[in-house]
């Protein structure tokens, strides 16, 4: 991983290449994975990630023609331009949206307009939020920059309506609080309800233990198909069951009425049971890293977790329930499947030393099955959204 300043000055030097110009300053904001607890965030329950060293830069300086220019290191010779005043969802598409709706989210308060150039190393479409990555550091960047009235609250709001209402992905706000309240060597154990958060110390390194990240390279899309669909089942499930949210339901017991024998009754109880065990599982993970109990006891809890999100809820594909088996065949202690689903990441419980022996493990499974090799890395839980220079 470069340092913060090695990457703010590549990101520096960037946006002089792309505008002739010097930029203000450089922010950044972390990707994420979750240690457990996903689906919870936008049922109102229980969330537990940690911030990646793995972040999206934003090299940010203000205009004088009221145009909001675009532009990524990620996607040579992509820029997009447009009126600060003419924005509107959709447009412009595609990564230059995120940014574009943190501006938009802003409306009134960005006069003269902003050049912004981004870069990062979060995988994208890999289920480590690089969406919300980009999101929060631009709106980060724009808050100081402008020197706007936002707390960390307000931050995550502004990049959560980039997401969900410029963009249109259905997201809860997991992601984008995670990128911005993180802090290094710990675990942010959230409740997304009523949004109070307690910083959780993970030290597993003194347990003599790992989180290795397992990226699949299988990619998918927010904005698309599932992850909105599981998300109107949830609702509806909700609504069936008269109350306002998921989080609401602490025993399956209360499921019952879900199972009126039509297919729609069966779809819906599982997806409930999902957010309902999975809250549980949250609880029994933060109760474990609180006290003093070996936290190799949690890695059943992971593999639950994953076998829930495989078979309750239905967003697990092939490629990464093989993964999850060939990393528990290798050793490690539990492993479950991260992000919203159909395709990305697996991250997986280990001993510190065996992240060669499990990649290699996963690798060969995947080599059987003529899938490319994974990408893997060890989570050291970091920083969230900072200004950099």
């Amino acid at each position: 991983m470069v340092t913060d300043a090695a990457a703010a000055e590549r990101v520096a030097a960037a946006f002089a290449d792309s505008f002739g110009q010097q930029s203000e300053g450089v922010w950044a904001a972390p990707g994420r994975v979750n240690v457990i607890g996903e689906h919870t965030d936008y049922n109102g329950g229980f969330v537990l990630p940690v911030a990646l060293p793995h972040t999206i830069r934003a090299a940010v300086a203000r205009r004088d023609d009221g145009l909001l220019v675009l532009a990524s290191a990620q996607h040579l010779g992509a820029r997009a331009e447009v009126a600060v005043a003419d924005l509107e969802p959709g447009r412009p598409e595609g990564w230059a949206g995120y940014p574009a709706g943190v501006v938009h989210a802003l409306a009134g308060r960005v006069p003269g307009g902003l050049s912004i150039l981004v870069d990062g190393d979060v995988p994208s479409g890999a289920g480590l939020s690089s969406s919300a990555a980009l999101s929060c550091s631009v709106a980060l960047a724009v808050r100081d920059l402008l020197d706007l009235d936002l707390d960390a609250d307000a931050l995550i709001d502004v990049a959560r309506r980039a997401e969900n209402d410029f963009v249109g992905a259905p997201t809860g706000a997991l992601d984008q609080s995670a990128s911005v309240l993180c802090t290094a060597g710990h675990a942010l154990f959230l409740d997304t309800r009523d949004g109070t958060r307690e910083q959780v110390p993970l030290d597993l390194a003194a347990a003599g233990l790992a989180l290795l990240v397992i990226d699949t390279g299988t990619t998918h899309d927010h904005a698309e198909g599932g992850y909105r669909d599981r998300r109107r089942e949830c609702e509806r499930a909700a609504e069936r069951l008269g109350v306002d949210l998921l989080r609401e339901i602490e025993d399956v017991a209360a499921l019952d009425p879900l199972a009126d024998g039509s297919d729609e009754g069966d779809v819906l109880l599982r997806r409930a049971r999902h957010v309902v065990t999975e809250d549980a599982r949250v609880l029994q993970v933060v109760a474990t890293l609180r006290g003093d109990a070996d936290p190799r006891v949690i890695g059943p809890v992971l593999t639950a977790g994953h076998e829930s999100l495989r078979d309750d809820f239905e967003i697990s594909v092939p490629l990464v329930d093989a993964c999850v088996e060939a990393a528990l065949a290798a050793g490690a202690h539990g492993a479950r499947m991260v992000g919203g689903g159909f395709g990305g990441s697996v991250v997986a419980l280990i001993e510190a030393g065996a992240a060669d022996d499990i990649t290699g493990a996963v690798t060969e499974r995947f080599a059987r099955e003529q899938h490319r090799a994974p990408r893997t890395f060890v989570v050291i839980p970091s920083a969230g959204a900072r200004r950099l220079a």
